[in-house]
């Protein structure tokens, strides 16, 4: 009996892709993060992007909620939150106040204060979820509610490079900072980074070469990397349109 031939298997079926994870770093294509479900988050997509389980410090994660979705509730995780809106409306009700963040708005929540979120629109909402445990240090109160859009937020300029600040710049009162950073076409860091902080960045939109310990990795708008803290990094933007990423840094407190 004549058998049929198996056919060949579709280009990338085996092995290819662009995924790390080492004990230092990782680089996670959007693709390979499956989904997670929350009893606090009926309806709602988790897609974790980092946590301590991987050797991080903080807990990152893609949130979607399709229309009419959201928290159940006020939800308190007993740590401090960040959310940045990339599609969709998102109302977040918080201290009595409730404020509508559209792609590019952002809110942070500190530790200890209950907050609900909702997609307020007839489309799907996406937004980065940043969660980390407070650090307080003596003699500094604790930060406050905060909100802002990327277009308003304080921009620094460095030639072709420069950054969005959206949270923490110097201010002694945080204990990580979220900023957009930006090359043109072309343009790279000046330096191969070694230092304390630990990142979490995803990019926003472009394409880019990021040296993370030895490797040069490539990336695309959607992926995700984390950073350990002393990895040597370094980013060259590639592609045609600017680079752009929103970037997770732990500041402002001494080394425990």
């Amino acid at each position: 009996m004549m058998r049929t031939p198996t056919p060949n298997p579709p280009p990338g079926i085996i092995g290819h892709n662009r995924t790390m994870l080492t004990a230092n770093y990782c680089a996670f294509p959007p693709e390979g993060i499956m989904d997670s479900l929350l009893p606090n988050w009926p309806g709602c997509i988790i897609r974790f992007q980092t946590s301590p389980r991987m050797g991080a410090r903080f807990t990152q994660a893609l949130m979607i909620l399709p229309p009419g979705t959201g928290s159940a509730g006020a939800v308190d995780d007993g740590v401090q939150a960040f959310l940045y809106v990339r599609a969709g409306v998102l109302e977040v009700s918080v201290e009595g106040a409730t404020h509508t963040l559209v792609p590019g708005g952002y809110l942070y929540v500190p530790q200890g204060v209950p907050y609900a979120a909702r997609n307020a629109g007839a489309e799907e909402a996406r937004a980065i979820w940043v969660r980390k445990p407070y650090q307080p240090a003596a003699g500094i109160g604790a930060p406050e509610v905060m909100v802002g859009h990327r277009d308003t937020a304080l921009r620094e300029d460095s030639g072709p490079r420069w950054r969005h600040c959206l949270l923490g710049l110097r201010e002694m009162r945080m204990d990580f900072e979220m900023n957009i950073m930006c090359y043109a076409p072309g343009a790279h860091f000046w330096c191969i980074e070694t230092h304390v902080m630990e990142h979490g960045m995803v990019m926003l939109q472009g394409q880019a070469l990021q040296l993370l310990g030895r490797d040069w990795h490539e990336l695309w708008t959607d992926d995700f990397v984390w950073m350990g803290p002393y990895v040597p990094q370094q980013i060259y933007a590639t592609g045609t349109e600017t680079c752009e990423y929103l970037l997770y840094k732990d500041v402002n407190r001494d080394v425990l």
